[in-house]
């Protein structure tokens, strides 16, 4: 197991190719990918070979997911095995129950679809899944019931801002979680200008928990730091490992 670092996490920052060499002197073994990284692959994986790291998993967004064949061919350059969907902007969000079940389908369709070709397909989920619907049903329920070959990448995080128990979720569904993004929430009032976001082991997050829970209920070995806006991005990936190594050697 190692442990790895999603890169939108530095959008805002320049330098790829310092960053990834950062990271690997830090001790993080892959790196996680997103949409904006594509525009110029070339570049992308010569900064990771410059690095010695790599990126198993990437962040795709649904319209580039529904181009099989360009993904594919993205995934194939970098040798990801693991493309996960990140987000659905508000206004194409599923309504109602009977919509989050069409979409379900659709993530199962395009699950088969990779499957042939050796790929897995994640969803990975924010605080709008968590939302109760009029019916009484949750959409992130809905998803893994009806999309049974899709995988989830848990930001355990969201699901707290949502209101929820991460830890019910793990037991129930932990079976189906392959890759944890670790993430803090600052304490109420804190870090206003990073979104009220903390570096790991900074928060309020109970990880030492989550990571243990995960160890009983689920075969989970995928852990991916982030943050969604850091002031200093190099400060958030040397404290966030530092609790990461900590915690996972403890268990």
């Amino acid at each position: 197991m190692g442990i790895s670092f999603q890169l939108y996490s530095a959008r805002s920052f320049p330098s790829l190719d310092e960053l990834l060499i950062n990271l690997k002197t830090f001790k993080y073994s892959y790196v996680e990918g997103y949409g904006g990284l594509f525009e110029d692959i070339s570049a992308l994986r010569q900064a990771l070979r410059s690095s010695r790291l790599s990126m198993p998993a990437s962040h795709f967004d649904l319209a580039t997911l529904r181009d099989t064949e360009k993904t594919r061919a993205i995934a194939t350059q970098l040798n990801a095995t693991l493309l996960v969907c990140p987000w659905l902007e508000p206004d194409a969000r599923p309504k109602t129950a009977s919509d989050w079940r069409e979409f379900a389908g659709e993530l199962e369709q395009l699950a088969s679809a990779y499957a042939k070709h050796g790929l897995s397909l994640a969803w990975h989920n924010h605080d709008f899944e968590f939302s109760l619907l009029s019916t009484g049903e949750i959409p992130m329920d809905i998803l893994l019931k009806n999309a049974p070959n899709i995988d989830w990448q848990f930001d355990v995080a969201w699901s707290v801002r949502a209101g929820h128990n991460p830890l019910e979720w793990i037991k129930n569904h932990g079976k189906r979680i392959v890759s944890v993004h670790v993430k803090d929430i600052a304490p109420a009032g804190e870090c206003a200008d990073e979104d009220g976001w903390a570096d790991v082991g900074h928060g309020i997050m109970d990880w030492a928990g989550i990571f243990a829970t995960l160890n009983q209920y689920s075969s989970c070995k995928s852990f991916v730091v982030e943050h969604d806006n850091p002031k200093d991005v190099i400060r958030f990936a040397t404290r966030s490992i530092a609790t990461v190594q900590k915690l996972r050697g403890a268990l």
